[in-house]
């Protein structure tokens, strides 16, 4: 349900949404957990409380929640068809100056309902502080613990219409495409990447920017398969790892032990694959299972390559070799250990 209401101090944020989620008929609910054979479009306005603390989401107790203390859905629409979805993206995009034009494209994870990942979504962009236009990629997950298989399939299925999406956003007026994947959204988003590579027709490709994969659920042996296909990336895939991830030990269990790259020890291999790694490890999490600890830099996320790198140039052809692990204390007064390739 949408609260329309405008609390004074509140932000609001438009988030233009491509999901594979099938549409919900409930008022204000949008998009539920159940698969769509299409690739729906809409464009949601999220509003902020002010009395917003950084990497914290304020739920609303009930619905429609309070726009003073709460994240609330102030309005949305359905958009029918791609045509629109790029035209709207584009006239977004006109409102910043030529050159500055930027995209920054979310994918969520498992066990997460539509309005969850929106308000994560709207909890980063507005942490952020930067001036793209955010675009929400929501696949059909049933946001419950017990549904992991079915979310897994259903991410599998979404590989297409994220490599559709990817492609509109290149087409776009954008200058930049900028990516944050969280969870079981990086298996989609790197098989897209994959699927793309692979069909050698990549328009625009000099457009993507900065690639952040945030507590990834991908079986380390799988991801290696796919850098191998994809090849090192000219600007390095951020990595972002944290090995107290709970969620992701519950993910290894169910994998047959396998290591998921989110929680990997193997950091300096990650870094020769053609990554900047982001160890969290040691960041106290504000959520119980340590999963979403990329939520609380998120107020870096568009530009987080710039600060943690330094300016660490496009990698040279041929790739980099070695590794080198240095100790940087960002604002969220934790240590941070960064892995980069020398």
């Amino acid at each position: 349900m949408s609260n329309t209401s405008v609390a004074q101090g509140a932000n609001s944020h438009a988030i233009l949404v491509a999901t594979t989620r099938a549409p919900d008929a409930r008022p204000g609910t949008y998009f539920d957990g159940e698969r769509s054979s299409a690739l729906n479009f809409a464009s949601i306005t999220v509003s902020v409380p002010p009395n917003h603390k950084a990497g914290n989401v304020e739920w609303p107790s009930s619905k429609p929640g309070n726009a003073q203390t709460d994240f609330v859905t102030r309005d949305g629409e359905v958009l029918p068809n791609e045509k629109q979805f790029l035209a709207e993206l584009n006239q977004r995009l006109k409102a910043q100056p030529k050159g500055q034009r930027k995209v920054l494209l979310f994918v969520h994870g498992y066990n997460t309902l539509f309005a969850e990942g929106l308000y994560r979504f709207a909890q980063v962009v507005h942490d952020s502080h930067a001036p793209s236009v955010p675009v929400f990629f929501s696949w059909a997950s049933r946001g419950k613990t017990l549904d992991y298989v079915y979310d897994n399939n259903s991410a599998t299925i979404a590989r297409d219409r994220l490599e559709r999406t990817l492609r509109l956003l290149l087409a776009s007026d954008a200058d930049e495409i900028n990516v944050l994947a969280h969870s079981m959204g990086n298996w989609v988003t790197v098989e897209a990447f994959r699927q793309i590579k692979i069909s050698g027709n990549v328009a625009s490709a000099s457009k993507l920017g900065t690639v952040i994969l945030a507590a990834p659920d991908i079986d380390e042996d799988v991801f290696k398969s796919e850098m191998q296909r994809i090849g090192k990336p000219k600007k390095p895939f951020l990595i972002i790892v944290s090995r107290d991830d709970k969620a992701l030990g519950l993910s290894r269990l169910i994998a047959g032990g396998k290591d998921r790259i989110g929680a990997s020890s193997d950091t300096a291999e990650l870094a020769n694959l053609g990554a900047i790694v982001v160890d969290l490890s040691n960041v106290k999490a504000m959520d119980a299972t340590n999963h979403s600890k990329f939520a609380q830099i998120a107020e870096m996320a568009p530009d987080l390559r710039k600060v943690l790198a330094q300016g660490i140039p496009e990698q040279e052809e041929g790739g980099l070799a070695g590794a080198t692990t240095r100790v940087l204390t960002l604002p969220v007064a934790a240590p941070i250990a960064i892995l980069t390739a020398k």
